[in-house]
């Protein structure tokens, strides 16, 4: 398929990534408070129905890349949106919270659908070994998942409550999500039905392949870990040094653009290196960032633009270097598979977070994000010697 002809399909992909993303993994950020206030349930088991979906969704990882591999990723796509407006409607009829709490597993069933992995997983299968230039546009569209949805957020639970924000979540999955994936993602050819195409795309690794999972679902668990939580204990973090909640959260603020803005510096090499590069130019980025900000150097600002600039071209990375190192054939059931140990990370390092932050304060935890991503270099440079 032409350049031109990817637009439609990418840039659909885009909306739904955007919606899905506000809507399931950036939801509690605005929610949580307002959820807690008006129902009584304690806040942890509030911001705690985030983790049982991301849990739910790294369960459910492995089997959603088989079958995109077998069936393509429109059904996939289009059921994740039904699960993500069924789960948002639960919420916004929740009496109690247990019902809240099925609400979050019916998302993590809808982010395991439908977000970055499953799009990636979706592209892989569209376009093959040349699917790379389509990732690295839909995570473009993706980095302003936050900048569209936590004012909407905000604007929905100052007219029409949390609840009423949830259940236009789940019209705009419906009116806009669903139909973009089956009006505009095409289905995808059919698998050849011989016994070396399937060895070769379900069957097992090489020892060198094997070695190459390892290492890089290692770099998804301490990169999941890394950015989930600096996402989530930022502010806190921040505050702990003195800075006002204020400035705390404009300091944040540029984290966004920054991602977005390597995205663009990543795209303009049109894939001319190897994706290995930008997994590397990512860590980098995000080590450097977390030296300025261990050390306590006032640089915050400076800080945070390297660490954003890092994590966006990380997502970037997290979809081509599968497709580089495993191949196309293969590419969707890996991703589903390396999927699992990320997600899985990102649920359970803001809680071990919180933790070290209460019982031994922000200094060290700004040290642990920092060994983190050093070790992450590390294994990348293991990960260069299996190419």
């Amino acid at each position: 398929m032409s350049p031109t002809r990817r637009w439609p399909v990418i840039s659909a992909l885009g909306v739904v990534q955007i919606l899905a993303w506000g809507s399931s993994f950036y939801l509690p950020a605005v929610l949580a408070g307002p959820v807690a206030e008006s129902t009584g349930w304690p806040l942890a088991w509030v911001v705690g129905g985030l983790t049982l979906g991301l849990l739910v969704a790294a369960a459910a990882a492995p089997h959603v890349g088989v079958a995109i591999h077998r069936h393509g990723g429109r059904p996939v796509l289009a059921l994740a949106a039904l699960l993500l407006a069924a789960g948002l409607a639960t919420l916004a009829v929740a009496s109690a919270l247990p019902v809240y709490l099925a609400g979050w597993l019916l998302l993590g069933l809808g982010m395991g659908c439908g977000l970055y992995d499953p799009a990636f997983a979706t592209l892989g299968r569209l376009y093959g070994a040349q699917a790379r230039p389509a990732i690295t546009t839909l995570t473009l569209w993706g980095g302003f998942a936050s900048t569209v949805c936590w004012p909407l957020s905000a604007f929905l639970v100052a007219q029409i409550g949390w609840r009423g924000a949830c259940l236009a979540y789940a019209g705009l999955h419906l009116a806009v999500t669903l139909p973009l994936v089956l009006l505009l993602i095409p289905k995808a050819l059919a698998l050849p039905a011989t016994p070396e195409h399937h060895e070769a795309s379900t069957g097992p690794l090489t020892a060198q392949e094997r070695r190459a999972f390892l290492l890089f679902a290692g770099v998804l668990i301490l990169g999941g870990a890394i950015m989930a939580l600096v996402s989530v204990h930022l502010i806190a973090l921040l505050q702990t040094r003195g800075v006002a909640l204020a400035s705390a959260v404009s300091y944040g603020a540029l984290i966004g653009p920054a991602q977005v803005g390597a995205r663009v510096v990543e795209m303009t090499f049109k894939g001319r290196h190897h994706p290995l590069w930008t997994l590397t130019a990512a860590f980098v980025l995000v080590a450097l960032g977390l030296v300025l900000l261990a050390l306590g150097l006032p640089a915050v600002g400076l800080a945070l633009v390297l660490y954003g600039g890092g994590n966006g071209i990380y997502s970037i990375a997290r979809g081509t270097v599968p497709l580089a190192l495993f191949g196309p054939v293969r590419y969707p059931v890996v991703v589903g598979r390396l999927a699992r140990p990320g997600l899985v990370a990102q649920a359970l390092a803001p809680p071990a977070g919180a933790f070290v932050l209460t019982h031994a304060g922000a200094g060290p935890l700004w040290w642990v994000l920092l060994a983190l991503a050093v070790v992450n270099l590390g294994l990348i440079g293991a990960l260069w010697r299996t190419r």
